[in-house]
């Protein structure tokens, strides 16, 4: 019987791949839940810079008598496809979770933590679905609009530590830098965490709502801007001062470079922040920044954990058939 991996079409192979897992073909899942993720982030960015966050204004169908984009006399055809193609892309989402489920249960030998990993995509993916319909019942309400976005980068995160988890082992951690290097990484997380909150909070206070019958939180917009743009100041001092602490110690290359990567990105981030900034928020800047915000994310999770690896674990010896212990 051929296996996936001997399938001459190679869109064969990767569709298989999933019943015939590798390391390999697990891994590259792995990492397409990272990307898939992300996208929905966009996608759904998408929507609200189009003014298309009502498109479709019942959930789960369309419209109330159609799951499916169907002309209307109230609603635009153009903004209906704009919105209902976000939601097609959380089939896309959880086509790529199931798969990494499946690939954990059928790899051999099969590694119980990142069976547990998979387990959160799909559980992930229906709690978004689940809160995506929330946030069409409660007309755009920016603070179920803004966990919509948070919500989409937990599920970034858990999928990039099972994209880590799949390229190494499961013995303990192992640390590659000094402690309190790595303590200073283990605060740049939840400083980013913070920064995205902030960001949010700035969008759901400015224009651009997704609808001009959503409403915005009452708050101040210079101060708002003003408070994201200090947390960013302050991501990118600890970024700056893991950069530096890892070259001066000698740090891994893989840590250092994934360091710079991290402040080349959120310096380019804040050149697309201020320019939307004094350019009066253009839509297309917004749903840039968007992925840049997710893209900043994904590479601090990545800076992060390049400070330490798992070996392989450490198996137990084999007892004696004889109940005597092995001579050392």
């Amino acid at each position: 019987m051929k296996q996936s991996t001997d399938h001459p079409n190679r869109l064969v192979r990767l569709l298989l791949s999933p019943w015939h897992p590798t390391a390999e073909s697990f891994s590259g899942w792995a990492l397409a839940s990272v990307a898939a993720n992300a996208g929905i982030t966009v996608s759904g960015a998408a929507v609200r810079v189009t003014g298309s966050g009502l498109g479709c204004p019942t959930w789960p169908r369309c419209t109330p008598d159609s799951f499916v984009p169907v002309a209307h006399p109230e609603l635009s055809m153009a903004t209906m496809l704009v919105e209902f193609g976000n939601r097609l892309v959380t089939f896309l989402v959880l086509a790529v979770g199931v798969a990494c489920v499946l690939s954990a249960l059928r790899l051999r030998p099969q590694r119980r933590s990142l069976l547990l990993l998979t387990l959160l995509q799909p559980l992930g993916v229906v709690a978004q679905a689940m809160w995506g319909g929330l946030v069409v019942r409660t007309m755009l309400n920016p603070f179920t609009v803004s966990v919509h976005f948070l919500l989409s980068i937990v599920l970034v995160a858990a999928c990039w530590v099972l994209y880590r988890r799949t390229r190494e082992g499961d013995g303990p951690v192992r640390p590659l830098v000094h402690r309190d290097i790595r303590r200073l990484g283990h605060v740049l997380v939840p400083a980013v965490f913070a920064l995205l909150l902030a960001g949010v909070t700035a969008t759901g206070t400015g224009p651009h709502s997704g609808d001009e019958l959503a409403s915005r939180f009452d708050l101040d917009i210079e101060s708002v801007v003003r408070l994201h743009a200090d947390v960013a100041y302050l991501v990118v001092g600890l970024t700056f001062a893991l950069a530096f602490a890892l070259r001066v110690t000698g740090a891994p290359r893989e840590a250092r470079r994934a360091a710079l990567a991290l402040l080349g990105v959120e310096l380019l981030q804040g050149v697309i922040g201020y320019t939307q900034y004094f350019l009066a928020v253009p839509a297309f800047l917004v749903g840039v920044h968007v992925l840049g915000a997710t893209l900043v994310w994904i590479f601090t999770l990545r800076a992060v954990t390049a400070l330490r690896v798992r070996d392989a674990a450490e198996e137990a010896p084999a007892p004696s058939p004889t109940g005597v212990p092995a001579a050392v």
